[in-house]
């Protein structure tokens, strides 16, 4: 409330909220919101490559930071911050307050609490280095009230869920037809649910041949003392229309969010066409194949 009376960005940004346009759109076997937000253009079209990154200012630095801009430290390590691009009601981005990557495994942990200190009413949120994150050089996760995203409603779906493996009394899942791979991790011990990551996530290394952090996004939630980790696998940033010229092109860049069933197009022509058709297109084409993820999880130790 303080920052969206001392802080323009922030009242813009919360303004314009109320004229954000949402419909849902039912796909094979699963459904989508689409919502025409024209203030997230500017995440949208980040430059996240490695010379941009390096010749601008980090933006979550704290002598960095927008002069109206001030945060909540939260223990002894982050700093809650206002998002002034959100998509939520509430919308908050919690940043690291020294400058290092944006990379999971080492955080993992951190990651887990930051979901119990916010509690069952939150989605605690994570996107990789390479899809999705616009600050790829500054750890940082983002917060928002539960219930937004369409995948919310679909991993409570019994029939969706696939017993894959558990390790250590934490639980192992695949859904089924989302249209995108979606892996579920479940435990009731941080450290069990944490250890069962890294081995999920050095298994993906193993099977994808790469040394770097594989591509991936995720939705934290944490209820009754248990954890649950909803992973989307990725083998892809942007889908080819991003890039295209002209008519054809289409400004949709999948982050957590999106991959969670909440599709932001800051066009609004894209709002107004994509169907059903594009939509299992885009998410076919960003999300790594089934068959990768399943030796991924048979090859887990």
């Amino acid at each position: 409330s303080e920052q969206k009376k001392a802080w323009l960005d922030i009242r813009e940004g919360y303004k314009s909220l109320k004229d954000v346009r949402e419909r849902d759109l039912p796909c094979k076997g699963f459904s989508v919101r689409l919502q025409h937000n024209p203030r997230r253009i500017k995440s949208s079209l980040a430059d996240v490559s490695e010379k941009n990154v390096n010749e601008r200012r980090c933006f979550l630095c704290l002598d960095h930071l927008h002069e109206g801009q001030k945060g909540i430290p939260l223990r002894s390590d982050c700093l809650i911050l206002c998002n002034p691009m959100p998509v939520f009601s509430s919308h908050f981005t919690v940043s690291h307050l020294d400058h290092r990557l944006q990379v999971i495994a080492e955080h993992i942990d951190t990651f887990l609490q930051l979901m119990a200190d916010f509690g069952s009413g939150w989605t605690v949120l994570y996107n990789g280095p390479r899809c999705g994150a616009s600050a790829p050089d500054h750890l940082h996760f983002q917060a928002a009230p539960s219930g937004q995203m369409p995948i919310e409603k679909e991993i409570r779906e019994g029939k969706r869920l696939t017993l894959m493996k558990q390790v250590d009394n934490v639980l192992l899942y695949r859904l089924r037809d989302l249209g995108r791979e979606v892996i579920i991790l479940e435990g009731n011990e941080l450290m069990a649910v944490g250890g069962a990551f890294k081995g999920f996530l050095n298994a993906l290394k193993r099977v994808l041949l790469i040394d770097e952090e594989p591509m991936m996004n995720i939705a934290g939630f944490y209820k009754e003392r248990r954890w649950r980790l909803v992973i989307f696998p990725r083998r892809k940033h942007r889908p080819d229309a991003f890039s295209r010229e002209g008519d054809a092109r289409v400004v949709v860049s999948p982050g957590v969010i999106d991959m969670g069933g909440l599709l932001i197009t800051p066009i609004e022509k894209d709002f107004d066409r994509l169907d059903a058709a594009a939509v299992e297109g885009i998410y076919g084409e960003v999300s790594l194949d089934g068959e990768t993820v399943k030796r991924a999880i048979d090859t887990m130790l």
